[in-house]
């Protein structure tokens, strides 16, 4: 990636992970009552998908390949992110555990668009996978489990859009955001009516505030169209073992927002494994690079070597 693709790339992970901290305002209870996370969701992708998408041309992908991105990337994802958060998951800790998806977004490329991943890109990956843990072993309190698991379900999805999204390499990011956005609210309102109840979803109307406006207005415009639209783009450019690293500048900031917004003070197991993050997500992308020893193939090198000799 140039070094253009690369600051757009950053600029992706500080507005996702300031994401986290507004969809908490958003959901935040007010006189006994708030909006139900799938009815919150529902109303963002609303906005996402109109008036937009009378104003952009359909991307250039099949039917089939617009639904299963925003199956995969904006229902999958967001609905069990939303659900997660709402069972109790903090914003600076979902901001980490969804960050599972960089690892799982490179191991699926690799197996189904054979897309192999550098030496420097595996090493980055699991410094940022080790500062993922701890940053989690430095979180102390106790999460539910359910919350948990909701979460790392939301990165398992995201990271089958993501490949979905790359394999189809489908120009103008924004278009391909926009209308796979037609596929999430319907299925959202379902949900959100048969789990929270009509009165549920009355009650939730009635609820929302001036934070779930600001909430709204941030998650469509920064988090989707700027967001999506600019790491579909990348996707469609890059190999996502280029791309998804550098999400892993996500949780510091997460974290960081968290700490100055919400009161969320961070450990010192969790400043250092921000700051591995960031160092992983350098080191995979280039940026930070590792002292090579003389007689030592990088791994791509080698292992052509290998299937050289082995056709010879």
């Amino acid at each position: 990636m140039n070094r253009r693709d690369s600051l757009l790339a950053v600029l992706v992970a500080v507005l996702w992970g300031f994401n986290f901290v507004v969809i908490d305002w958003g959901l935040e209870t007010r006189d006994g009552h708030s909006v139900p996370p799938l009815l919150l969701l529902a109303v963002r992708f609303v906005l996402v998908a109109f008036p937009a998408v009378f104003l952009l041309p359909r991307p250039k992908a099949s039917w089939r390949v617009v639904a299963a991105v925003g199956i995969f990337m904006s229902l999958g994802q967001f609905g069990l992110l939303y659900t997660s958060m709402a069972a109790g998951m903090p914003p600076g800790l979902a901001g980490l555990v969804l960050q599972a998806q960089v690892v799982l977004t490179i191991v699926i490329a690799a197996g189904v668009l054979r897309e192999r991943p550098t030496l420097m890109q595996v090493v980055g990956v699991v410094a940022g996978a080790l500062g993922l843990v701890v940053v989690a072993l430095g979180r102390g309190g106790h999460v539910p489990v359910v919350a948990l698991v909701l979460c790392l379900l939301a990165a398992l999805s995201w990271a089958i859009g993501n490949v979905i999204s790359r394999a189809a390499k489908v120009p103008g990011g924004l278009s391909l955001t926009v209308w796979s956005a037609l596929v999430v609210p319907l299925p959202l309102l379902v949900l959100s009516l048969v789990l929270d109840g009509p009165e549920g979803v009355r009650e939730g109307v009635a609820a929302f505030g001036w934070e779930a406006l600001v909430s709204t207005a941030y998650t469509v415009v920064l988090a989707s169209f700027v967001g999506y639209g600019i790491f579909n783009s990348l996707l469609a450019r890059h190999p996502a073992s280029s791309v998804v690293p550098w999400i892993l500048l996500v949780p510091p900031v997460a974290i960081g927002s968290a700490w100055l917004l919400l009161g969320e003070v961070p450990s010192a197991g969790e400043l250092a494994g921000g700051a591995l993050l960031v160092i992983g997500a350098l080191v995979a992308q280039g940026v930070v690079r590792m002292p090579r020893s003389r007689g030592v193939e990088p791994l791509p090198d080698l292992v052509e070597s290998v299937e050289s000799g082995r056709r010879r």
